[in-house]
């Protein structure tokens, strides 16, 4: 995978550079103490993931990832845990709170690889298996309604029942093709071919009833229109 960094500390960005150099499927390509710098490397150069501080001088990294029409796979490093919410609203693989180890570092890299195969694998597969207790359960696209995350699970809600797995949401939206379902809360994922009615504050699928966000109703009314 290829990566890149981002903090204004330079000391912590040889932590990750050199925890970097110990991870064998990952490339870091650059480093950088300016944003800006690093957004004009965005601008001409594709990476698969980016590790991004949050409290930086002139633009936080909550700002500069929200920034990027193309969103690569992203883990946070930062010194501070108040911001893990905001993390988790933007699919963030992980969150690295400083100073972190390399066995920790690895174990963020391991998830992102995971995702990063997930979105590359070939798009012709008609099903996922859903992890539920020591069974691994095949779930055909077409029977599924929609997504929802409940702490630290995902309820796969199906047409004909429920399969509850213990997984991020993240996980779980990187298992699925973004043609056929669309993402219209921090906690919901919607089939898009089983979509009934859509309104402003929720759509219907089979007579369910799920929410929509201000934050993901524009992404929605997109998709619906393309």
């Amino acid at each position: 995978m290829k990566a890149i960094a981002i903090d204004d500390e330079p000391i912590a960005l040889e932590i990750v550079k050199s925890h970097a150099s110990r991870v064998p499927f990952l490339d870091l390509r650059a480093e950088f103490t300016d944003a800006f710098k690093a957004l004009e490397y965005l601008q001409v150069e594709s990476v698969d993931l980016i590790f991004l501080d949050i409290k930086m001088p002139d633009i936080s990294g909550i700002e500069f990832f929200t920034s990027l029409s193309k969103k690569p796979l992203l883990i946070f490093t930062t010194a501070y845990s108040d911001h893990a919410v905001t993390g988790y609203e933007l699919d963030a693989v992980d969150y690295l709170l400083k100073p972190f180890s390399l066995s920790r570092f690895m174990k963020g890299c391991n998830k992102a690889l995971e995702l990063y195969a997930s979105r590359n694998a070939p798009e012709t597969a008609d099903h996922i298996f859903v992890k539920t207790g020591y069974e691994q359960l095949k779930v055909n696209y077409n029977d599924i309604l929609y997504l929802e995350a409940t702490g630290n699970y995902v309820n796969f809600v199906l047409k004909d029942k429920k399969i509850l797995s213990r997984s991020t949401f993240s996980e779980a939206i990187a298992m699925l093709p973004t043609d056929k379902f669309v993402r219209v809360h921090r906690s919901y994922l919607v089939s898009l071919t089983q979509l009934e009615k859509v309104e402003r504050h929720q759509v219907t699928l089979q007579g369910h009833r799920v929410p929509v966000s201000e934050a993901y109703r524009l992404n929605l009314m997109s998709v619906l229109t393309r």
